[in-house]
């Protein structure tokens, strides 16, 4: 028996409750992409039983293409996130089973916004200097300070409205084993501060036209709690990790790990693990809905690869065996109509499909840990300490 979580990085459905305190009132990711494209083509989301989700929620948004269905495939319903915080880190230990409050502590967005205290330390451990210190996108300020960064030599670094130290290097000026050493110095620098992340952000290329490559490392803050992951793979059930997954978690609670750097990968990934191992639980994460079109707004991008994946997910169904429990929801949102580049307090959606189950309405759910609760229970587990079973 195998449970694959698939977790669409940043597709929200509909503003959260306490939005407002986010500066997100009004944001509604896959509504408002749907609006903005002339309405979306998910044949198979929409079997599912997606277009039914908005109807649960208050005053929610339809999905312009996706229509509401009779007899959907998959139980459907949204949950609402409890934990302090819109990153990837507080959504994605949530689904794990975790409480995070209080949050993670964000930095100010104006320069500089790290403190002495800490870059002091970091320039003396790494032997490089530094440029920006502020609040950036990741793209505007590698435009902004690459060229300065490769005749100088001196690291990039920057955050946002997430709790993240992000460090960024050109490959030709830094080896990535000195940028993931400089990653790793920064982890334990950060640690006191209770930051989330520390990043990687190695690019190339020329000045005006430099890209991020694929070799991004995430370095998070370690949980206080067992997580899901960690529970499967103590009772002797494998983890199998996609994409940032094993970042996300700290390398902890996993059996194997394929860190892919973008969603065809991660998808090829999911699809071969599922061929391959007839049990275990299967974690993945999508990353380019949020990585490449959220935080960029780019609304037609972003409608692509939801269609992508929805027909990835058509052709995926059929690899799964009668017992096999698949889950599809997300971790935050990111609405690229909605002002800013951040990330936007929203209701993820839930589908949760297995063949010989009938469907029915989850209902609003109170706290992503209703995801590691259901396959704790799915996997005939002790109860994790929060969350109520979906099965």
């Amino acid at each position: 028996m195998r449970a694959i979580l698939i977790i669409l990085d940043s597709v929200g459905i509909g503003a959260a409750p306490d939005a407002e305190q986010y500066g997100d009132v009004g944001s509604a990711t896959v509504p408002h992409i749907a609006e903005a494209v002339g309405g979306l083509s998910l044949p198979f989301l929409e079997s599912m039983g997606l277009g039914n989700i908005p109807s649960i929620l208050p005053d929610g948004k339809p999905i312009k293409g996706v229509n509401p269905v009779e007899e959907p495939g998959a139980s459907y319903g949204a949950m609402q996130e409890l934990s302090e915080g819109k990153d990837t880190i507080t959504g994605h230990w949530e689904l794990a089973g975790i409480d995070m409050n209080p949050g993670f502590s964000v930095f100010p967005p104006d320069p500089p916004s790290f403190p002495d205290d800490l870059i002091k330390p970091f320039v003396e451990q790494t032997g490089r200097d530094i440029l920006g210190n502020k609040a950036a996108s990741g793209t505007g300020i590698i435009n902004e300070l690459g060229e300065e960064h490769i005749k100088t030599g001196k690291w990039i670094v920057y955050t946002s409205a997430d709790s993240v130290f992000q460090i960024a290097a050109h490959v030709d000026v830094v080896p990535l084993e000195e940028l993931y050493r400089a990653c790793e110095i920064a982890r334990e620098l950060c640690n006191p501060y209770r930051t989330g992340r520390v990043i990687a952000r190695p690019f190339r290329g020329e000045p005006g036209a430099f890209e991020r490559t694929q070799d991004r490392r995430d370095y998070a803050f370690q949980p206080t709690e067992p997580l899901i992951l960690e529970r499967v793979h103590d009772a002797g059930i494998p983890v199998y990790a996609v994409g940032k997954i094993e970042d996300i978690y700290a390398h902890r609670g996993i059996t194997e790990s394929d860190h892919t750097g973008n969603t065809e990968a991660s998808q090829k990934a999911v699809t071969r693990f599922t061929r391959e191992r007839k049990d275990g639980f299967i974690i993945a994460n999508f990353i380019d809905f949020d990585m490449i079109y959220g935080h960029r707004r780019d609304v037609q991008g972003y409608a692509n690869a939801l269609q992508q994946t929805d027909a990835y997910f058509s052709e995926y169904v059929q690899l799964l065996s009668p017992d096999d429990l698949l889950i599809i929801t997300a971790d935050h949102g990111n609405d690229p109509t909605h002002h800013g580049t951040d990330h936007t307090r929203e209701y993820v959606p839930l589908l949760v499909y297995q063949q010989e189950r009938p469907a029915r309405n989850l209902g609003l759910r109170t706290g992503f840990y209703d995801v590691a609760q259901s396959i704790a229970d799915y996997f005939d587990l002790e109860p994790m300490p929060k969350g109520k079973s979906f099965l």
